[in-house]
């Protein structure tokens, strides 16, 4: 499967209020097809006041007015199932904002709310109850003057942690799931889930020895084993699948942290979601080594029925065309990034503007709208470089709108829009759509098995990351130059090239360049 990710803010406006909604995403699923699109993920388009841009839900049952209505949305699901996608939902249910109804009513004690919501009393001293952390910096626990308790925050104070030990709130949550269901949205992408449970005794997490030399800010200073990653979360994503396959929809889960890998393997168990995806290949980190660690893992630990899903880029980090590419060429490192993500077993996903190879874009501090980046600026500035909007044509605001959108149009972005590559056969936009129409034509590479050769050698060292996948009579060989220098490889003959790039000769050898990669048949 194919799922395509929309950041709604982003993609394309109609109304001219300089940010994306609804009607621009239908007035796009044509382009979105073409890229050999399964299913579409948006990214939160709730009620919600914004203070983290739509991951704040305020009510799970109504668009915002920022990005159109319900008969909008019901639209969309409508015209995308003709054109045979479907559409997922970003359901964020470890936290709401403290603008929903629930959370009201839970600071006021009414309505048998007392307890959806993670509160704790103060120390003697006044204190918080514990040593957790928020993820985007400063203490986890907020004191509430009027209910004279702490809440619990994972991210920002506005978006206040539900408590998932009370039966009631995850009742209530499958209860809103089952709602987009009946709507007719094809699944949904569980944002954050292994934040659902914390330790119900609310012990203090360990130190993490030797993180402070390398931490960005002092979350990362603790081992987090008791504010999440809890063992309760499996048999909560039990009970989710049961609910989806009711409707027969689909579902993946977002995994973060050190222990993600394992987390992956156990979330997608039999009888527990459809696949997941961890930040393990979100990171800078891309050494063929590396790589493959991942890679084999998942490729021989995962259980059953379930996969993994593969993201190479997200709205929460840094586009890969730059975060594995510096000093290069952006071009040629994201012809490598989708001929890689192309041949990778399960599910994988692709991030708008992915396709077209944009690089990062620089956001000026005045501009920067993410509360995470205005807090760690310069250190960290956010993530907004991945979130600028997309460059549909050489016109004003490059056709994202006819008003200046929210964040600034990125001027590296411009000579990339969606109208030049289109024009230009050559372009990373069309080399995406081969790759992808690739996967699709051969079964070894949407269904098949992966294989690596007996263990890392001098080869993996010097960045080459080979494998081969096969399916029943369909068997491929996938080299990929991760390092520094040019790789001497076997040549195939020609008939049974099917991609390749950064590829020449030398004399006899066939050489891979840094950022190259070949795809080729292997003999039956």
């Amino acid at each position: 499967m194919l799922i395509y990710q929309i950041y709604p803010r982003s993609f394309q406006d109609s109304n001219g209020d300089g940010i994306g909604d609804l009607p621009g995403i239908c007035s796009r699923l044509a382009y979105i097809r073409s890229l050999g699109v399964d299913t579409i993920w948006i990214s939160p388009v709730f009620k919600s006041p914004m203070r983290d841009f739509g991951y704040d839900v305020s009510d799970y049952r109504s668009v915002d007015p920022i990005f159109g209505s319900l008969a909008d949305l019901r639209r969309l699901i409508d015209e995308a199932r003709q054109l045979g996608m479907g559409v997922m939902l970003d359901m964020v249910v470890s936290h709401t904002s403290d603008q929903h109804a629930w959370f009201e009513a839970s600071r006021r004690r009414e309505g048998g709310k007392d307890d959806w919501y993670l509160w704790a009393d103060a120390k003697p001293d006044g204190s918080p109850p514990n040593n957790w952390l928020s993820v985007f910096g400063g203490d986890a626990w907020n004191w509430d003057a009027a209910r004279r308790q702490y809440y619990f925050h994972t991210f920002l104070e506005s978006q206040p942690d539900l408590n998932f030990h009370n039966p009631a709130v995850q009742q209530q949550l499958l209860d809103e799931m089952r709602y987009w269901l009946e709507f007719g949205v094809a699944g949904f992408r569980f944002d954050a889930c292994n934040h659902y449970f914390q330790d119900p005794q609310l012990r203090s997490n360990p130190p993490a020895p030797g993180a402070h030399t390398h931490a960005l800010h002092p979350y990362g200073f603790q081992q987090h084993l008791y504010d999440k990653n809890r063992p309760e979360v499996p048999a909560f994503l039990a009970r989710v699948r049961a609910l989806l396959d009711e409707y027969g929809a689909y579902s993946v889960a977002e995994v973060g942290g050190n222990d993600a890998l394992q987390l992956t393997i156990d979330y997608v168990a039999p009888g527990r979601l459809h696949c997941a995806y961890s930040f393990d290949l979100l990171r800078a980190t891309h050494s063929a080594a590396y790589v493959r660690s991942v890679l084999e893992r998942l490729a021989t630990d995962l259980p059953g029925p379930g996969v993994a899903c593969y993201a190479l880029s997200n709205h929460d980090k840094p586009r890969v065309a730059t975060r594995w590419g510096v000093g290069r060429e952006p071009g040629v490192v994201a012809r490598q990034m989708l001929a890689l993500l192309a041949c990778l077993k399960g599910t994988i996903c692709l991030y708008q503007g992915e396709e077209l190879g944009l690089p990062e874009a620089e956001v000026p501090f005045e501009r920067l709208q993410d509360p995470y980046g205005r807090r760690f600026w310069p250190t960290f500035k956010g993530r907004d470089g991945c979130r600028t909007p997309l460059p549909w044509d050489g016109g004003p605001h490059a056709g994202f709108s006819s008003a200046e959108p929210w964040l600034p149009m990125s001027s590296t972005h411009l000579a990339l829009n969606v109208a030049a590559q289109e024009a230009d056969p050559d372009s990373v936009l069309n080399f995406a759509r081969r790759a992808f129409a690739m996967r699709r034509a051969h079964a070894a590479l949407h269904a098949g098995d992966v294989t690596f050769d007996g263990g890392p050698t001098d080869e993996t060292e010097l960045g080459l990351l080979r494998f081969e996948r096969r399916a029943a009579g369909s068997a491929l060989v996938c080299l990929f130059n991760l390092g520094e220098q040019a790789l001497a490889v076997p040549a195939p003959s020609p008939e049974r090239m099917l991609l390749s790039g950064a590829l020449r000769k030398e004399g006899a050898r066939t050489l891979l360049e840094p950022n190259g990669f070949l795809i080729a048949t292997l003999p039956s």
